[in-house]
């Protein structure tokens, strides 16, 4: 499956592809969990990313601004104050998981958003260093 900045080719057809921005807030944010050990090194990716309830619930109490900085792409075009702005969850809405980051660099590098996919690389070799 061949990808560019367009689209996506899927079944002969193309298909529109969101583009994305770095969330400078997002990667300060995972800087601050590192640093402070906030952060989970063996989870289940699968399991622990946050579903849209969490999200949903993590929004009643707190602001679209705090909920921005757990993702790290802002999706060009979205609105503000929607789920769509924000692309590229690493952590659990509490504390930073190292699957969230290798999950992040493996979906930034499938589609090539490239940006993205750097910061989490940076991120995880942050984190590595740290528990080394």
């Amino acid at each position: 499956m061949a990808a560019g900045r367009f689209g996506a080719a899927r079944l002969g057809r193309m298909v529109a592809m969101a583009t994305y921005k770095v969330n400078p807030t997002a990667i300060e944010r995972a800087k601050r969990l590192i640093k402070a050990r906030q952060y989970v090194l063996n989870s289940d990716w699968g399991e622990v990313q946050p579903r849209a309830d969490d999200q949903n619930a993590y929004l009643e109490t707190h602001s679209w601004d705090e909920y921005g900085e757990w993702h790290l792409g802002l999706t060009e075009g979205a609105a503000d104050e929607t789920k769509a702005r924000y692309a590229f969850v690493y952590g659990d809405l509490r504390r930073l998981h190292r699957t969230g980051l290798i999950a992040c660099v493996y979906r930034a590098s499938e589609w090539r958003h490239k940006e993205i996919e750097l910061a989490a690389h940076d991120l995880l070799q942050l984190l590595d260093r740290s528990t080394a």
